[in-house]
Formats: structure tokens, sequence, C-alpha cells
């Protein structure tokens, strides 16, 4: 019998809090990396800088913390990896490692380490290219059941949003190395264009999941966020694709595409901001679904975050005035949500330890 086999027979008294909150860990907890980054790059840009600063400390500690929790539980609790590769409510929680590492990669670009960036984004290309295959592959040809539908929720939109950060990570090097922008630029382009494709479509299996199968407080959770997540990504990565030298081939060949189609994203996106509020009122209010921790809601803070960048970043090249004081507004709203994500997950770690950790099957049930 192998070392992870007698872990998980362990009975759950067994194991200690920490063992627990490795085993249990949502695929999807690299969001905590995202939406910190993500702020700490907008307050970058705002201001003030010590916030930024800061951020970006609890960024990089919250990725070294998550990354060694994910190799213990790789090693120790294979079995519970396995069981969250074959759930699709769950398995495309693990995009966000590579949309954590690209975020956190193009906030070290910023603050003038390129060949940082550059590590972090290979990483990234490595974990993005084995799971944007292995994915939907596994989906396609080891599901259980005849059908997947029922498990299709906001979080299988974090396969866009890790595909439109290696874009932005691609961009961000060619910014940085303008004797390789001619290997950076195509990287750039092509990954947004299929992170477009992408985005069009599971947006339609969304929509078709929501017309053909019951909506329920427990089906309705904060990866939905990431509908507008999503969009504001992608008019980030075509505003520093249009920021790039003119004089580039693959610029001049899709630059017009590239600015129509990323504000027309930047509309929807907009428009779904409103949409998602109601959704939660109705969850919360009407439905009384407790509103507590649980790891998905890092899932609401990054496209507030990611939605003020990318307004600002897109505002400025296509000079659109309009767009700042937006993108200002919304990135206090984001560090509201952060903070109050923050302590609620700290108000949860100082509770009395309870049979169902942070990450347990309970919060993956609300994550659904």
């Amino acid at each position: 019998m192998t070392a992870d086999s007698d872990t998980v027979a362990a009975r759950p008294e067994d194991l200690s809090r920490i063992s627990r909150a490795i085993r249990d860990l949502h695929p999807g907890y690299f969001a905590f990396v995202m939406a910190t980054g993500i702020i700490s790059t907008g307050t970058f840009v705002f201001g003030p800088t010590w916030l930024s600063r800061l951020l970006l400390v609890v960024t990089s500690l919250g990725f070294v913390v998550l990354a060694t929790a994910l190799a213990v539980r790789l090693v120790r609790f294979r079995s519970s990896v396995v069981k969250d590769v074959r759930a699709p409510e769950r398995v495309f929680g693990f995009f966000t490692i590579v949309a954590g590492i690209d975020v956190l990669g193009v906030r070290l670009e910023v603050a003038g380490h390129p060949t940082a960036t550059a590590a972090l984004a290979a990483v990234g290309a490595v974990v993005w290219l084995v799971l944007t295959y292995g994915v939907p592959g596994s989906l396609m040809l080891m599901r259980e059941h005849d059908s997947v539908l029922g498990g299709v929720n906001g979080s299988w939109l974090l396969w866009v949003v890790a595909t439109q950060s290696l874009s932005v990570a691609a961009s961000a090097l060619a910014h940085s190395w303008p004797t390789r922008a001619d290997a950076f630029a195509p990287l750039a382009v092509g990954l947004w264009s299929v992170g477009l494709v992408l985005y069009l479509l599971l947006i339609s299996l969304i929509m078709l999941r929501w017309l053909t199968v019951q909506m329920t407080p427990a089906t309705l959770g904060p990866p939905y966020w990431i509908l507008m997540g999503a969009t504001a990504i992608t008019v980030l990565a075509g505003a520093r694709i249009l920021a790039l030298p003119a004089t580039l081939p693959v610029v001049q060949a899709t630059a017009a595409v590239v600015e129509g189609l990323s504000f027309a994203l930047w509309a929807f996106g907009t428009w779904w901001i409103p949409m998602l509020v109601l959704l939660g009122v109705w969850r919360h209010v009407q439905r009384h679904w407790p509103l507590t921790y649980e790891p998905t809601l890092w899932s609401v803070v990054f496209p507030l975050g990611m939605y003020s960048v990318a307004t600002f970043t897109f505002g400025k090249v296509a000079h659109i005035a309009f767009m700042e004081p937006i993108s200002r507004f919304m990135l206090w709203v984001a560090v509201a949500a952060w903070v109050g994500v923050a302590l609620a997950f700290v108000l949860r770690l100082l509770r009395a330890p309870t049979a169902e950790p942070c990450g347990s099957p309970a919060d993956s049930l609300r994550a659904n």
C-alpha cells in the first residue's frame, strides 16, 4: 500500500488540521494570488505605492505557500487530486495556477524584473499546455457520465483567463526586451486569439446550462464572476498588444481587429456587472444562502481588480478619457472586496477546528 493510499484511508480525525486543509485544498485557490497580484498592479498605477508593495509581498508569500501545499497534495493525497480532475465543476480551477503565475510575473515586470517574469511565464506555459489539452481531454474521454453539462459553471472560463494571462506576459516581455519583440508579439496575438474563441465557446455552454439545468443557490456560486473577469483580462491582453510597436508585422495586421473587439468585450464585461450583482442578491437575499467564507470568493475579487486595470490600460492606449475615472473607482471597490474576503478568511482560521476545514467538500458544494 502506498503512502498516498495510507493517508487518504486514514480517518479525518487522524489528520492534523494542516494536513486536512492540504488534502481538501480547492483547485481554484490560486485565485488568491490572482486577486492580490492584480490589485497590487492597480495600486502601482494609481497609488498608494506602499499598498502596492505590501500586496506584492503578500502575493509572493501566498504563491509560495500555495505552491508548497499543492506539491505536498500531489505527493501525499494523489487520490484527492484525481477526484478533482474528474469533477467537471472543479477541474477548471487548476487553471488558476497558470493565471496566478502570470499575474505575479507581470507585476514583477512592472517592478523592473523581466527575467523573473520570463521564468514564471515559462513555468506557466508548461502548466498551461498540460491543462489545456489534459482537462478537456479527460472530460471527453474519461468522464463517468454521459454529459458534463450539469457541471458547467463560471470556473470553466478560467481556461480563458489562463490563456490571456500568458498573452499579457508575452506582451510584457516584448516590451521589456524590444530586440525579441518579433518573437513575443506573435505569441501574444496568437494566445489572445485563442482566448477570445474559447470565451465565445464557453459562454455558449454556460448559457446553455442556465437554460436547460435548474438554477439553485448552490450552483450559482462566486465563480460566475469570471464571466466578467474573462472579458476584462481579454481587454487587458488586447491593450498590451496595441501598446507594442506599430511597426511589428503582427501588430500591423491585427491592430484594428484587436482594438474593436477589445472595446466590444469591455462593454460586454461592463454589462455583466449589474447582472452578477442581481444574481448575488437572488442567491443571498431572496434564497437566503449564507454569506460565509469560501475559497472561490477570490474569484469575485480578481474580476473587480482586473476590470480596473484593464479599463485604465485600454483607455490609455485607445485614448478614451472616460475610462480612467471608472478604473479608479473600481480599483477601490476591488480593494474593499479584498479586505472583506481576507477578514472572512482570517475569522475562518481563528474559529475552533471543525470537521469541515478550509477547502472542504462543503466548500466545494458552495463553489459549484
